[in-house]
């Protein structure tokens, strides 16, 4: 233990860095999936069976084994960041995408009626009174994918994409040096911590943007 101490001490700076690129490409893709869920849940959620299309459409992209939809991603865009990103936000999508349509068919048909006769544009219904009304749910979908594809992003490192999955997959090249263990289990730690650091923050976010009585 203390020999892996004093690692974590050597390679604070290093891990820091790594970290916080795997944050970056983590939040970037959840920004784009989600700007995507959106606007798709919003054109299809009235529309039961082209919504359940959708939704089948997008929970194939689960179904693919990472490193494989990475891989087949690289003939297309090449090595680095945007095989990576590209794969991140298609296993972000579904439990946005599905979280949105359930949370918007949730609201009340009773409220949407009355602020139709009170003359609301469709438009303004679904800003003023659906989005808001749906947002817990939204904003839970939101928390599963990030936290989902903190894990997925790891592998990136195996198109050369950004991240912890660098020292991961450095520490499995080398094992049976004294190095190899540290290497993956330093960077394993910090996906967790900076899992459960994202989790908080969702958690923390929802509490502020949620309506006391929507709680």
């Amino acid at each position: 233990m203390g020999e892996f101490l004093h690692y974590l001490n050597f390679r604070k700076g290093h891990l820091l860095d790594l970290t916080v690129a795997h944050a970056q490409i983590v939040l970037y893709a959840i920004a784009i999936a989600t700007a995507i869920s959106l606007v798709t849940a919003i054109l299809v959620y009235r529309r039961e069976r082209v919504a359940a299309i959708v939704l089948s459409i997008v929970s194939t992209f689960l179904t693919i084994p990472s490193l494989a939809l990475f891989s087949l991603l690289i003939p297309f865009v090449g090595l680095g960041t945007k095989p990576a990103l590209i794969a991140l936000v298609l296993y972000a999508m579904l439990p946005i995408l599905r979280n949105t349509v359930v949370g918007l068919r949730s609201v009340d048909r009773a409220v949407i009626e009355s602020a139709q006769g009170m003359g609301m544009s469709r438009l303004r219904r679904l800003a003023k009174i659906e989005l808001p009304l749906a947002w817990p749910v939204i904003l839970t979908g939101i928390r599963v994918a990030t936290v989902l594809i903190v894990g997925i992003a790891a592998l990136g490192a195996y198109v050369g994409g950004p991240g912890l999955g660098e020292d991961i997959f450095a520490g499995l090249s080398r094992v049976g040096t004294p190095t190899a263990l540290h290497l993956t289990v330093s960077a394993i730690l910090a996906a967790v911590a900076l899992a459960l650091l994202l989790d908080t923050f969702y958690l923390v976010l929802g509490k502020l943007t949620t309506s006391r009585g929507i709680k």
